[in-house]
């Protein structure tokens, strides 16, 4: 099969990956598991492309990166909500939209998959392309990744033992990795595709997959992450000392 192909045949496959987790959301009544099926959707892609491509041994690197990423965070996600409430921002939503089934599918499933397929191109980028020794690209991608991946990984660690103390109801975590950055889980993923990124750079024509670490990076940062969940929090005594005083995204030593 052709690479041009592969593309079409891997975006139908995330079409039908979207219908089925759009089926779930009527039959649960909550539209939350959008963002346990975010994760999945990038092992179920970075699969399908792997045999679609012969397999080669970045891509198996690659591959078992994203499947660790993927797995993590869709159990995280789905502990996190497990016998809690429709998370807040789509219950707002459910409230809000008319029409809300058909606005649910174009504006949250079928959109969470679009963006999730220009994210995944150089995840299929590298298991579609001719492989190639690993060099030093591959190695520093993986350092990134890796870097990327503590970030994120501790972070949200730090966040649930932080909310599972009864003492801290009501409060602010400022402290571990969340004394640097207010987001660390964020810039965490952010970087993990800047690693993806640079091991593509290794391929020929690699750098044109560049549209995927920039857009994660500017959803996390300016749309869908950092804008909604600081909302959230607005007025709050204790975190507006804490805006004053700490980074918002990337790490930095905190302001005195």
């Amino acid at each position: 099969m052709d690479s041009l192909n592969a593309y079409l045949w891997l975006a139908i496959a995330l079409f039908a990956w979207v219908v089925m987790w759009y089926a779930i959301a009527i039959f649960k009544k909550r539209n939350d598991v959008a963002d346990v099926a975010w994760g999945l959707g990038f092992v179920w892609l970075a699969w399908l492309a792997f045999f679609q491509g012969g397999g080669n041994h970045l891509a198996l690197v690659v591959n078992a990166l994203i499947t660790v990423w993927g797995l993590r965070l869709a159990w995280h996600i789905y502990t996190r909500n497990q016998g809690k409430p429709e998370d807040f921002r789509y219950a707002q939503w459910r409230k809000q939209w008319k029409h809300f089934y058909l606005r649910s599918f174009f504006q949250v499933f079928l959109l969470q998959g679009f963006i999730l397929y220009v994210i995944a191109w150089p995840v299929l980028f590298i298991n579609l392309t001719v492989p190639s020794p690993l060099g030093w690209l591959d190695y520093a991608g993986i350092g990134i990744w890796l870097v990327g991946f503590s970030f994120e990984a501790i972070g949200d660690y730090q966040l649930k033992l932080f909310k599972k103390n009864p003492a801290n109801r009501g409060k602010i975590i400022t402290t571990g990795l969340w004394r640097y950055t207010r987001h660390p889980n964020y810039f965490g993923d952010a970087l993990q595709w800047w690693g993806v990124f640079t091991m593509a750079c290794a391929l020929p024509s690699g750098w044109m997959t560049l549209i995927s670490p920039v857009l994660m990076t500017y959803l996390l940062r300016y749309v869908s992450g950092v804008p909604m969940l600081e909302r959230k929090y607005e007025g709050h005594p204790e975190f507006e000392a804490y805006k004053r005083e700490t980074s918002v995204f990337f790490p930095l030593p905190p302001k005195s």
